[in-house]
Parts: C-alpha cells; sequence; structure tokens
C-alpha cells in the first residue's frame, strides 16, 4: 500500500516499530491519518485499490454531518464516535480524561480494529491527533510495543507535544495496572486482545 495521500495529513504506517520482545508491528496492518473528507477521488480510488480492509472513523456524528467521509457508503467503513456526551474537565497535558469518562467508546473502537478481515486498518478522526494517538497507543501497548517508542512515534503527529502521550501512559498504567486491566474495564476481552496482537504482529 502506497502512501500517496496528499490532502491528508499525518498519514503514516505503524509497521516496523518494534516490540519489547524482539518483534515488529507488520508493514501496513495499521496506519493513522486525520479525516477524508479532502480526499480527491482519484485518491480515494486509489485507497479502495490498496488493500484497506477497515477503515474505522472516530469521528462524532456531527463531525459527520459536517465533513461527510466519501467511504460512508463502502462496507469497509466504521463510524466508531471515541467520545460519549459525557461533561467532564479535561485534564491539561494528559489524555487521562479521554481514558477515564469514555470506556465504552474505548472498548468499541478497540475491537472495530481488532475484528477487522485480513488486511489494512485506517484509524482517523477528525485532525489525526488526540483520539486517533490514543487508540493507536492503545493497540500498540497491546501488541508489546515500548512507551517511549510510543511517545516518539506520537511526537510525529503535526502540532502535539510528546508529554502529551507520556503522561497519558503514565496515567493508564497507575491509574489501571495496566493495558490489559483498562480494556478489560472497556469490555475487551482476551479473544479481542489477543486478535490485536495477532493483526499487529509479524
Amino acid at each position: 500500500m502506497i502512501l500517496d495521500w496528499p490532502d491528508c495529513t499525518n498519514v503514516r504506517d505503524l509497521g516496523g516499530l518494534a516490540t519489547t520482545d524482539g518483534r515488529r508491528v507488520r508493514p501496513e496492518a495499521l496506519l493513522r491519518s486525520d479525516g477524508h473528507h479532502k480526499l480527491t477521488a482519484d485518491t480515494v480510488a486509489a485507497i479502495r485499490a490498496g488493500g484497506v480492509r477497515r477503515i474505522v472513523d472516530l469521528r462524532w456524528a456531527h463531525e459527520n454531518a459536517r465533513w461527510p467521509s466519501p467511504f460512508a457508503a463502502d462496507p469497509f467503513y466504521l463510524n466508531v464516535p471515541l467520545l460519549g456526551d459525557a461533561d467532564y474537565e479535561i485534564v491539561p497535558d494528559s489524555y487521562s480524561a479521554l481514558l477515564d469518562h469514555n470506556r465504552p467508546q474505548v472498548g468499541a473502537a478497540f475491537r472495530a480494529v481488532a475484528e477487522a478481515p485480513p488486511g489494512g486498518v485506517v484509524v482517523h478522526c477528525h485532525e489525526g491527533k488526540d483520539r486517533t494517538g490514543v487508540l493507536v497507543a492503545l493497540l500498540l501497548l497491546v501488541a508489546g510495543v515500548a512507551e517511549d517508542d510510543i511517545a516518539d512515534d506520537y511526537a510525529l503527529t503535526a502540532d502535539v507535544q510528546r508529554i502529551l502521550m507520556v503522561n497519558t501512559l503514565d496515567h493508564l498504567r497507575q491509574a489501571y495496572g495496566g493495558v490489559a486491566k483498562y480494556l478489560a474495564d472497556c469490555g475487551v476481552d482476551g479473544a479481542a486482545l489477543a486478535a490485536a496482537r495477532s493483526r499487529l504482529l509479524e
């Protein structure tokens, strides 16, 4: 799959990242981007032909109404909003509040990736930063990628600060005892964790 998506920003393949047990994330298994509403018809056609088997759109319904996805009618497209309607205070320099107050949504989004048909999965929100960054971090943790490497990859995204992800991963460990326990609270079972690892790892 060639990542020639000139109408998107923050597009990258997570393939090649090393795990703590010496394995690597499989190329073209998990990709991240910002919204697809600015894609040209040629780029949309190339993505359809390029091996993508699921697009997980993490945006709210009102975002989809304003900036419709060109893939909305495709069978491989799923809109799984990562944020619910709960009113809560945002914590500066961390996504901890997102994790704490959106567990059902996080679980649904994680399963949408883990249970996708074989092939590439694209995860995106509007800007490809916050919601996408959190879900990708959870997936990479489950795959066994080190926290420092996850934070480094997050920092490749435009207009973000690495410390946001560092603090978020610290919160996940300290408040929940790690990613597996947090995802269990989100309704993600062992089979889904195993499916995610199988999908992501070479």
